[in-house]
């Protein structure tokens, strides 16, 4: 019983970091849906992403979505945590992108995330990109916490 207190820890860490990228993941899928032509607009403005801005628009929300399911089930929180990870560091190259080499930034977020300036969403994304790894490194460290239920969810 002497590794149950340490389980529980990391269990909390984990669920705790899982639903606030759940509800990041889900928030922002839903602003973008609700705010369709604003992120299409927004995308069709990047010099970087251009002509490539519709594909965008209408696959990313599904993906954010389906991320934060999988790291709501137990046996796939992983999977989910792996895909998080990459999501973010693909978002946060792109704000440093936008910050080094373009001189009218367009803001393609929704919700409260507008409000942001780039360069505290960009921190921002340094932040969960963090939590991300702490929870592949986690989950990798310490595999029975895929099966391991906890009070906020599963």
């Amino acid at each position: 019983m002497n590794n149950s207190p340490m389980r529980l820890k990391n269990s909390t860490i984990l669920s705790l970091i899982s639903s606030l990228l759940i509800f990041l993941f889900v928030y922002t899928a839903s602003s973008k849906i609700l705010d369709y032509s604003s992120f299409l607009s927004a995308l069709s403005a990047s010099p970087l992403i251009g002509n490539k801005a519709k594909l965008l628009t209408i696959g990313l929300p599904p993906v954010e979505i389906g991320v934060a399911v999988l790291l709501l089930l137990p046996k796939t929180r992983l999977i989910g945590f792996y895909g998080s990870t990459i999501l973010l560091i693909l978002f946060t190259v792109y704000i440093a992108y936008m910050l080094l080499f373009v001189p009218h930034l367009p803001c393609s977020c929704g919700g409260v995330l507008k409000n942001f300036s780039w360069t505290s969403h960009l921190l921002f994304n340094i932040v969960f990109v963090g939590l991300s790894i702490i929870g592949v490194l986690k989950l990798k460290k310490h595999p029975l916490l895929y099966y391991f239920k906890s009070n906020l969810y599963s």
